[in-house]
């Protein structure tokens, strides 16, 4: 049986079909315990984001580079959805990010005894409401971003 493993992933960058070198999402959601006299006593919810950083190399930087050139600067490029996605035999994996704010990070590093290609990390943070998505489950609770507009 076919598992899924991390080559097996395919990214999309708005209307873009990319390969990644490398790509992380993490979510941070504040929600804490309360305590009544010392003892834990339910919860409370708290802020929630989400971010992470796309490694793309040469090839895919270009087609990035083309769309920036098109807005007149990398920072004229609009929020976009990123999805992730890989299929198995049985498995699926379907992560969706939404309303992402791309920005440059490490655009050179240079290491001349290195034998790997040449990446640049575009880091993300998660802007819209719709938030993310996990095999077509929202994060947030419906009742958090009601009358919340995109």
């Amino acid at each position: 049986m076919k598992r899924i493993s991390n080559s097996s992933f395919s990214f999309s960058l708005g209307d873009f079909r990319l390969r990644a070198e490398k790509a992380s999402l993490s979510i941070e959601d504040g929600r804490k315990s309360v305590q009544d006299g010392g003892v834990p006593n339910g919860w409370v919810p708290g802020a929630v984001s989400a971010s992470g950083d796309i490694e793309l190399d040469a090839t895919a930087m270009a087609i990035m580079a083309e769309e920036a050139a098109a807005k007149g600067s990398w920072q004229g490029i609009e929020p976009v959805d990123l999805q992730f996605y890989a299929k198995g035999t049985k498995e699926e994996e379907n992560v969706e990010a939404f309303g992402c704010l791309l920005n440059l990070k490490d655009i050179m590093d240079y290491d001349p005894t290195s034998d790997k290609k040449a990446t640049v990390k575009i880091g993300f943070e998660v802007t819209s409401p719709n938030f993310v998505k996990i095999n077509g489950i929202p994060y947030l609770d419906p009742a958090r971003v009601e009358g919340l507009t995109d």
